[in-house]
């Protein structure tokens, strides 16, 4: 059976060697990096792709699209495998839709929209976009692998949030072209408020081959990291400089100590016993800053150019989910949440956090901005896993008192956290895939229609 798929849809792409079936090819290609995670590790370690396609064009896309609809496969898109959720791993086996050679930046405009296939990668477009006088608005802390189409399809901000907001504010997303899994499957150019349809979708109802990405001005920054004594100094100093339009900046983040004690390669930058704030900021700025810094009682640790993706140190590399990762390498017992504090009532909420939890959950702040234009503090705050039951506790009382949180545990999108309130992902669902074969069992909300015989 396995032989007789991958030689029927060796005849739909011009190549027959991106029809991928060796094991190991096809355990990597099937997953991302779930194991972030020790709920969902059980759950989809042994979930793979009976084969894999790398197609290098719509016509290849559209082809084995009507194959699959044809036979009833379920086909799962693949970015560059850098999500934390499974959005990437076939529950269902199936095809993996491997879009990674299709990689071409066709043009940064004179209004600086970058419009290029889905698996470019964000480092090749931030490097390109810089020589052109632009850069990205923001971009995850995996910006060396990820592509765009996955971070529009599994992302939501990142660096350059804290000035701009997330994939789905401001505009951040002119257009995209979407193939469908209609009984006819079809490209569908969604421009403006549509293009919320597919933001953040994980590829459940529609493949993005074409994006129309905004870009900002380049700017020079400077990258900045200052120690306090305590976590609620760090904290109050970052968010002074996080909420004033004054200050020009693509990061601010917060690290509680121990967390800095985790980031080995960077160590002389970290003090003993000291929460670490990092700050990306604009380069004539940087003076002001260490000034600043030292009148709220940090002590300036670190200050070096931003030169692009190949910088070192590269210090967003520690931030956002790499934070995490970081933690997991000291110890294999931490994991993590993704939250939202209030912007006024945050600093009771850590009060309530650390009276209930003590030190099994450490605070690691990343401000952003939300739709509203409000600078808040969203949060990857690192956690030490006993049980699943200690875990959802945690989640169910940060809920309680207030806290957003996007349930990383999940393999769903109801509960991680970016399912939109309006449906306009489900509808869009029974629309563009009536018959529930793009990355099925991921929309929990979502039921099927049989597939005509």
């Amino acid at each position: 059976m396995l032989s007789s798929l991958a030689a029927e849809l060796s005849q739909l792409v011009a190549d027959p060697a991106r029809v991928l079936t060796a094991p190991a090819v096809l355990d990597r290609l099937s997953h991302d990096f779930y194991w972030y995670s020790p709920v969902l590790r059980p759950q989809l370690v042994s979930k793979v792709a009976d084969v894999v396609v790398q197609p290098i064009g719509v016509d290849e896309i559209l082809a084995v699209l009507r194959f699959a609809l044809q036979h009833s496969i379920p086909v799962t898109v693949r970015g560059a495998g850098t999500g934390n959720y499974g959005q990437c791993v076939p529950l269902e086996g199936g095809i993996v839709l491997d879009l990674s050679r299709m990689d071409k930046l066709e043009e940064i405009t004179s209004e600086g929209v970058a419009v290029c296939q889905p698996g470019l990668r964000l480092a090749v477009l931030e490097t390109e976009a810089r020589k052109r006088g632009w850069e990205l608005r923001m971009y995850p802390s995996t910006l060396a692998k990820a592509s765009v189409g996955g971070f529009l399809g599994g992302g939501s901000g990142g660096i350059g949030s804290v000035a701009h907001g997330g994939l789905r504010d401001f505009d951040n997303v002119h257009a995209f072209e979407v193939v469908t899994m209609e009984d006819s499957p079809r490209v569908v150019l969604h421009q403006g408020a549509a293009v919320h349809e597919i933001l953040h979708a994980w590829g459940t109802n529609g493949i993005l081959t074409r994006i129309w990405f905004p870009l900002a001005a380049a700017q020079s920054w400077t990258q900045f990291t200052a120690a306090f004594d305590t976590y609620e100094q760090a904290f109050r100093f970052t968010q002074s400089i996080a909420v004033d339009n004054g200050w020009t900046k693509r990061l601010a983040t917060v690290f509680e100590w121990p967390i800095p004690s985790f980031f080995a390669p960077i160590k002389q930058i970290v003090r003993d016993g000291k929460t670490l704030s990092l700050i990306m900021i604009e380069s004539t700025q940087a003076g002001a800053l260490h000034a600043a810094a030292e009148l709220a009682g940090g002590e300036v640790t670190f200050t070096g150019p931003f030169d692009g993706p190949r910088t070192q140190p590269l210090l967003s590399d520690y931030t956002w989910n790499h934070t995490t990762l970081w933690a997991m390498k000291a110890d294999p017992a931490y994991t993590y949440l993704q939250c939202g504090f209030s912007p006024r009532d945050c600093e009771h909420q850590f009060r309530l956090l650390r009276e209930r939890y003590g030190d099994e959950i450490l605070f690691h702040i990343e401000f952003m901005k939300n739709g509203d234009g409000v600078v808040v503090p969203g949060a990857i705050p690192v956690v030490r896993f006993t049980t699943e039951e200690r875990l959802n506790d945690m989640i169910n009382y940060c809920r309680s008192i207030g806290v957003f949180v996007a349930n990383p545990h999940v393999n769903y999108l109801e509960d991680a956290g970016r399912f939109r309130a309006d449906n306009i992902q489900l509808r869009a669902k029974e629309k563009y895939d009536p018959h529930g074969l793009l990355n099925p069992g991921k929309m929990l909300s979502f039921r099927k229609q049989e597939v005509p015989i």
